[in-house]
């Protein structure tokens, strides 16, 4: 099973877009004009990211980011 990382969805409004973006993959993140489409757009980026890591043999990091609100 492919490991489940935190994802952060938030409106940017310099850009006028969404942004998605993965704490736990360093450069990863994507945009979009609705929160679906920058969802959609960082599910292509992290199989890049990941496919571009092991293909490197760059370890795949463990899922660790937590929102600070459910951090233990």
């Amino acid at each position: 099973m492919a490991p489940r990382y935190h994802i952060d969805l938030f409106w940017y409004e310099p850009d006028s877009c969404w942004i998605a973006n993965v704490p736990d993959l360093r450069s990863c993140s994507a945009h979009g004009d609705t929160p679906e489409e920058a969802l959609a757009e960082l599910q292509i980026a992290m199989e890049g990211w990941l496919e571009t890591a092991r293909g490197c043999g760059i370890a795949i990091p463990e899922p660790q980011y937590r929102h600070t609100s459910l951090a233990a």
